[in-house]
């Protein structure tokens, strides 16, 4: 399918996004890789790129080209106080971020082809300044409220007092009845529009993430070889350091692990470069499990990793493991993948559409510690099963998940429903 698009706006507005992302901070993680990586291969095409996102730092340059891609640029717009809000609590802000950036591309005489907001904030900014200029809207939801809510456990006055969960899910199915069209991240997020809103619509198409195979790629010699300080023989966790990550499950199921195999350790990276209180609060959490299991000296947690050690420290690890009960994807389980790397992730998350259990990676109850650390301890102690189901799932990444192929899904997608204008 061909297409005409010159410039078209993303919009990704809470969280801190950057030309270089600084992953693992506050509500920063795979949708700003998401977003970051979609924007650059979409502009290999010959495609103008503007990604809109929230101006709350001074310092930061309004206009930020993205290094490398100059048909890609960051554009801050102010909105609300100079001070970071998480995106919980970004609604009340939400109209003047609309009316600032329509203001901004009327007083730089700039023309979208179309807009497409990732997230319910963003999708909120994208129905108000796509009806200002008449053109289409479209929306990529990544994670839908309704889902979240019925994942989690907890006094249920005290969580929507901590994810505004009433406000979001009115928002996302306005958001659903009124753009042109939407894209959901896996089949169980279809799935889950279908149970958990009733909603049913034939403008709605499935297009994963995808997950740059150039950077993560089976290790060569040299690659084993680089030196690391992290342990010989490891299972790799990285994520966001946020309470529905599930570090508690992993680090329950690896208390059985390490007592069958004692000459492997647990290392957890994620977080931001300079954590916030709330972070370190989980952090000691999780400190607080290990001493109270005295798994102090097999368990590492390394905090934030850049992202050229995050290639090497997947191709080393033993297999790769995402313990969080709720995630409608994870991006990171594609990395460790095309990393020619196992994976061992939820039954109950988006992955387990991509995942055909025993074959390209494993799938379990995350939440049963003895069913998780039987999976790890299975595949750990078998070397040949790992290296041939990482092999199928370093063929899955390239034959689906390339950005390459996804970004021209999405070019196909706009096509489409542009078409029905």
């Amino acid at each position: 399918m061909t297409n005409n698009f010159k410039h078209i706006a993303l919009l990704s507005t809470h969280g801190y996004f950057d030309p270089i992302p600084q992953l693992g901070r506050t509500d920063t993680g795979g949708q700003v890789v998401y977003v970051l990586e979609m924007a650059k291969y979409i502009s290999k095409t010959g495609v103008k790129v503007d990604i809109f996102t929230r101006w709350f730092d001074k310092s930061q340059k309004q206009i930020d080209p993205v290094p490398g891609y100059p048909n890609v640029n960051i554009i801050r717009i102010k909105a609300g106080p100079w001070e970071f809000i998480p995106k919980e609590f970004i609604y009340d802000v939400l109209p003047e971020l609309s009316e600032n950036m329509i203001k901004f591309i009327k007083e730089n005489n700039l023309d979208y082809d179309l807009f497409h907001g990732h997230y319910v904030d963003a999708g909120i900014v994208t129905l108000d300044v796509a009806k200002a200029f008449g053109k289409p809207s479209y929306f990529t939801a990544h994670s839908i409220g309704a889902w979240k809510k019925d994942q989690m456990s907890g006094n249920p006055e005290e969580m929507e007092e901590k994810f505004n969960f009433k406000h979001r899910i009115s928002e996302e199915i306005r958001i659903f009845k009124n753009v042109n069209a939407q894209t959901v991240t896996s089949a169980v997020q279809l799935e889950k529009l279908n149970e958990l809103y009733n909603y049913f619509a034939d403008n709605i198409e499935d297009i994963p993430p995808g997950v740059d195979v150039h950077t993560y790629h089976l290790p060569s010699d040299k690659d084993l070889k680089k030196k690391t300080k992290l342990p010989e023989k490891y299972i790799f966790c990285i994520s966001r350091i946020d309470t529905n990550k599930g570090h508690d499950f992993l680090l329950y199921a690896f208390d059985i692990v390490r007592k069958q195999l004692p000459d492997i350790s647990l290392v957890i990276g994620g977080g931001s470069p300079n954590p916030k209180q709330r972070e370190k609060d989980l952090y000691g959490k999780m400190k607080d499990i290990i001493d109270k299991k005295g798994m102090n000296g097999r368990v590492e947690l390394i905090g934030y990793v850049p992202d050229e050690k995050m290639p090497t420290y997947y191709q080393q690890s033993q297999c790769f493991v995402l313990p969080s009960l709720f995630e409608p994807f994870g991006m990171t389980t594609q990395e460790a993948m095309a990393c020619g790397k196992p994976v061992i992730a939820s039954k109950f998350g988006g992955i387990r559409n991509i995942i055909v259990n025993g074959e390209n990676g494993f799938l379990v109850d995350p939440s049963d510690p003895q069913e998780f650390a039987e999976a790890i301890i299975s595949l750990v102690k078998d070397e040949e099963v790992q290296k041939k189901v990482g092999m199928q799932a370093y063929k899955t990444c390239q034959e689906h998940f390339s950005w390459e192929a996804i970004s021209e899904s999405f070019l196909n997608f706009y096509q489409k429903y542009y078409d029905n204008e």
